[in-house]
């Protein structure tokens, strides 16, 4: 099922490529993409800030995270390791990708399935310990990276839906992070939206900045033969559902502070720059937009995510009374004489 069907479209027959080493098996599990985990700590912090049901043991509690870190990056590992072997024929013909180990080697079919076997059964065995709400969301977390990579589905071969799937896994770090703090209350649905359109627009963004790349360094002709879904993308169309991403975002983003804190208004122009950053980013040539798991060497991108993310945590617990007329729907008077 895990094999893909496709010619391998490298320049070098197979049998002329070195045999696969341990390294190389390793490689495509991607240990250096754990860093998107990271998306794991807003659940955490809003499980804690909007619920009296976080335990109180904070040895258990730092028990319940670690397993759940762990859970992530199994589970995620597992996901590259059928992606980067699926789309070894499609990465030969990407300008960087090609330099991939699952490119570049002779990899065992046996061994590739057996690694992505044993990374799920221990993320799901894991994350059975940290009950029935978290496990289900492993669970979805597991069956979308099959959807996403193989066929018959293979949801990344299909304009907009690649995106769709791919950005899904936004909203389930989030879950895991809550989760793990409070298994049996759901979070705000509006916040769980916000987190997948914020994703969205992510994932469309570095698709802009990956379609731009191919496109010059090998012409157009090379789209669809590194992804089928860029013979049908256009640099005007990512353009535009990156618009509709961060819509999307800010007003699920506005049902939620409205419902449940006011205060983080403040924090939303923060939010349109680090949008806006983001954006001008995956227009420039070359860009980490491609590369997410490079954006830690944006130092200034960086900073702003962290302001954003301490001034949530101030505006926690400071009151600003002023901002709730914003939320009436009282018309306001001028005082102006008639």
């Amino acid at each position: 099922m895990l094999v893909s069907n496709q010619p391998r479209l490298l320049p070098h027959p197979r049998a002329a490529q070195p045999t696969a080493r341990l390294a190389d098996y390793l490689a495509i599990a991607r240990p250096d993409h754990w860093i998107k985990h990271v998306l794991i700590i807003p659940g955490v912090a809003f499980a804690m800030i909007m619920s009296a049901a976080a335990p109180a043991d904070a040895a258990a509690l730092v028990g319940r995270l670690m397993t759940c870190l762990f859970v992530a990056m199994a589970l995620s590992s597992a996901n590259y390791t059928i992606n980067e072997w699926l789309d070894a024929p499609f990465d030969a013909m990407h300008p960087t990708k090609r330099a991939r180990p699952a490119v570049q080697t002779a990899m065992s079919p046996a061994i590739v399935f057996a690694q992505y076997i044993m990374l799920t059964f221990i993320g799901m065995l894991a994350a059975n310990t940290l009950g029935g709400s978290f496990s289900l969301a492993a669970v979805v977390f597991a069956i979308f990276g099959v959807i996403y990579n193989v066929r018959p589905i293979r949801a990344k071969d299909r304009a907009f839906l690649d995106v769709i799937v791919e950005s899904l896994n936004n909203p389930l770090r989030f879950l895991f992070g809550w989760f793990a703090v409070i298994p049996h209350v759901a979070p705000p649905v509006s916040i769980l939206f916000a987190y997948w359109f914020g994703g969205a627009f992510l994932m469309a963004a570095k698709r802009v900045s990956e379609h731009r790349a191919i496109a010059e360094a090998g012409g157009t002709a090379n789209l669809a033969a590194y992804r089928p879904s860029f013979a049908v993308y256009t640099q005007s169309s990512l353009v535009t559902s990156c618009l509709v991403y961060a819509q999307g975002f800010a007003f699920m983003m506005a049902i939620f502070l409205l419902k449940y804190r006011i205060e983080y208004l403040v924090v939303i122009p923060l939010f349109i720059a680090l949008f806006a950053s983001y954006m001008r980013l995956a227009l420039t040539p070359d860009s980490a937009a491609a590369r997410p798991e490079e954006l830690m060497r944006q130092p200034a991108m960086m900073l702003g995510a962290a302001v954003t993310m301490a001034l949530f945590g101030v505006l926690t617990f400071v009151d600003l009374p002023w901002l709730n007329g914003l939320t009436s729907s009282d018309l306001i008077p001028l005082g102006i004489g008639r």
